[in-house]
């Protein structure tokens, strides 16, 4: 038996856990290290993080008028269709299923696999498959499991999704900010704020060459260059945030509760990720040297590498090493596998949404606009899903992030310039909730994330290239299999 409406389940508090716990993945736990090789400056590092909260900010701030004009299931899709039409709206669908939500959904699955790879090693020290390139072992098959376990609880319901949102996203806030209290009382006894802040605007790149490493001091123009690319790692970590607003239809009063989630959670993860960064450089020095041969933490080898060179990008480990020893390898792994657990939730619960939007458009595939008898899209979950899952093994995770961040970035773009058009077009449609600050603060974002973009094209064009074609590749898939559609009643 089919119901025909979502139940409204979720209130602001339920709403704001998807939010952050969407957002909460392990990027803040391992983007710093490259970031920092980067900028070689911890000012440097910590004004990207500091830009990279504004810019997510200011988006969500954007995104609230939206929001409340359209509570919708599909939020983002919705947004970009009544701006701009449904070719516009289907390349973010399209875009959003091959690559932007099934790509992390993927990579983040196969992260809980890696750091479950901690308690059973097998996991990772032994190849399953081969071909090419690409190495599959154990770990991408645990993701897979993560991807399946979460898929049958969540089309059970949303109450069940929301319940395990609740409890691995406050667990992870929880576990987030006692490292950062307890890594900013040690900084202050360490030594390594006087060690990091001194000269801490004198910014370096740092990169392997030929075989080495080769520091070099960074002029003006060079460090504004690599702050715009250097921040696709930091922005990464901070997306997915625009989640919630593909679950509009199961929010109660959501003209009112959307724009104050989006903004609660983006702050709430905001600071907490600027703070991490200060524990960071209070527990570990900035700058370090590469380990060679199998790293083993101790003291001397952790402090060595400092954040630069933390073995495996694994910042957040070596922090915790400097403040709980030998055990801090188990509790960041059981803390990382606690936020992409809960982050997959979000990602896999409101994901769905999206694609039964696009299906009740006649702009994907009839099944997915169907709701089982617990009013949840259930079709829509398990085809986003089983992507997510061949993805799993494609090998190139990589890739799959920066493709996402890079095609997330252009269509909050298009969706915040919708923002400017629907205020001409539709000058007198129901406003709820207005954008704090327009037309500053949403113009501010176009600044920022034009910047980016260009940024990104013109000096990592190979890594925004990819991205660029699969947007475009849903051009001649629309005319082919979806423009003579009809919507689904």
């Amino acid at each position: 038996m089919e119901e025909n409406t979502t139940k409204k389940s979720l209130g602001l508090l339920d709403a704001t856990f998807l939010v952050a716990g969407s957002m909460i993945g392990s990027g803040i736990f391992i983007v710093s290290s490259e970031m920092s090789r980067d900028l070689g400056s911890s000012g440097w590092l910590l004004v990207t993080w500091l830009l990279t909260g504004i810019i997510t900010l200011f988006g969500a701030l954007s995104y609230g008028e939206l929001a409340a004009m359209f509570p919708k299931a599909g939020g983002q899709f919705v947004y970009i269709r009544e701006a701009w039409g449904k070719l516009p709206s289907f390349l973010y669908g399209w875009t959003t299923f091959a690559v932007i939500q099934t790509g992390v959904i993927a990579a983040v699955g196969v992260a809980f696999g890696k750091f479950a790879g901690v308690f059973f090693p097998v996991l990772v020290d032994k190849t399953l498959l081969e071909y090419g390139s690409v190495k599959i072992n154990g770990a991408n098959f645990v993701g897979v499991g993560t991807i399946l376990i979460l898929t049958l609880i969540n089309v059970r319901g949303i109450n069940y999704g929301k319940i395990i949102q609740a409890i691995f996203t406050s667990s992870k806030l929880i576990a987030l900010a006692v490292l950062i209290v307890a890594g900013i009382i040690v900084g202050f006894y360490s030594g390594f704020f006087d060690e990091n802040f001194h000269d801490m605007w004198e910014a370096t790149s740092t990169k392997k060459e030929d075989g080495g490493w080769i520091t070099t001091d960074l002029t003006a123009v060079g460090l504004m260059i690599v702050l715009s690319t250097t921040i696709i790692n930091s922005l990464f970590s901070s997306d997915a945030w625009n989640n919630v607003t593909f679950i509009a239809g199961d929010i109660r009063n959501p003209e009112r509760n959307l724009p104050r989630a989006l903004f609660l959670g983006t702050f709430i993860v905001t600071i907490l990720y600027i703070l991490a960064n200060v524990a960071y450089l209070g527990l570990l020095p900035l700058h370090g040297t590469p380990f060679e041969g199998d790293f083993v933490y101790t003291k001397e080898a952790v402090e060595s590498t400092g954040i630069q060179f933390a073995s495996s990008d694994r910042v957040g480990t070596s922090a915790a090493f400097m403040l709980f020893g030998n055990i801090a390898n188990i509790l960041m792994a059981i803390l990382i596998m606690i936020s992409t657990f809960g982050c997959n939730n979000g990602l896999i619960m409101a994901g769905s949404r999206l694609f039964y939007a696009m299906s009740k458009d006649g702009l994907f595939f009839n099944k997915a606009g169907k709701l089982n008898r617990f009013g949840v899209p259930a079709w829509a979950m398990w085809i986003q899903n089983l992507w997510a899952i061949a993805l799993c093994f494609s090998g190139s995770y990589g890739i799959l992030i920066k493709f996402a961040t890079f095609g997330s970035m252009v269509f909050y773009i298009v969706t915040i310039l919708g923002l400017f058009k629907l205020r001409r077009t539709m000058p007198d449609a129901d406003r709820p909730y207005k954008a704090v600050g327009y037309p500053v603060i949403p113009f501010l974002y176009l600044v920022f994330a034009v910047i980016i973009c260009v940024s990104l094209t013109v000096f990592t064009f190979w890594d925004t290239f990819g991205s660029i074609v699969l947007i475009l590749a849903g051009i001649p898939i629309y005319y082919l299999a979806f423009k003579r559609k009809e919507p689904i009643s």
